[in-house]
């Protein structure tokens, strides 16, 4: 078991890859070696996986979001809400976006604002947190995805307890519309 001091360092660790991955991200989408996809459809997205998976009291998350198709720039908004079997609910929405390597694997980094109910799980220090991560997926000929997705939730300090927690889920993203033939 991690002590606070090390528990903090992991955190900045993680989100200081996550934003590297994030500039990483966005940089190449800016510069040509991974464009955008014009004409992606919007999705009904369905997951499953772990919650806090870097504690021993692993509980299991099961979350349903619908990602937009309106683009702001290559921005995406999103908008979900999740469940865990310990009761902890959280509703969230944020930006995303779509990075293609190819045609057929597609990362995406993300960010969230997050309205969090602890139920029966872990107290995060507060209703109002944050939302960093991303997925990689893989694109079936339909449009669909498939894709493992790793998020960090955490209230960045603004209360006094900031424990952060790990997500860890299978996604699976149903498209709204056919692709062109």
């Amino acid at each position: 078991m991690l002590d606070l001091r090390e528990l903090r360092a992991v955190q900045t660790l993680i989100r200081a890859g996550l934003a590297i991955a994030l500039g990483l991200g966005i940089g190449a989408s800016l510069w040509g070696s991974a464009p955008a996809r014009a004409g992606e459809p919007d999705f009904f997205t369905f997951s499953a996986g772990g919650y806090d998976v870097n504690d021993d009291q692993t509980a299991a998350e099961f979350r349903v979001e619908y990602r937009s198709d309106m683009r702001f720039w290559k921005i995406l908004p999103f908008i979900g809400l999740a469940g865990t079997t310990d009761e902890a609910i959280y509703g969230y929405a944020g930006l995303g976006m779509d990075i293609f390597l190819g045609r057929r694997v597609v990362i995406q980094p993300n960010a969230a604002f997050v309205g969090y109910h602890k139920g029966q799980g872990k107290d995060l220090g507060g209703e109002f947190q944050f939302r960093t991560g991303g997925e990689i997926a893989w694109r079936f000929d339909d449009w669909s995805r498939l894709a493992i997705a790793f998020h960090h939730i955490s209230n960045a300090g603004i209360y006094d307890d900031n424990p952060g927690t790990e997500l860890l889920v299978l996604t699976y993203s149903v498209p709204f519309r056919n692709p062109p033939k």
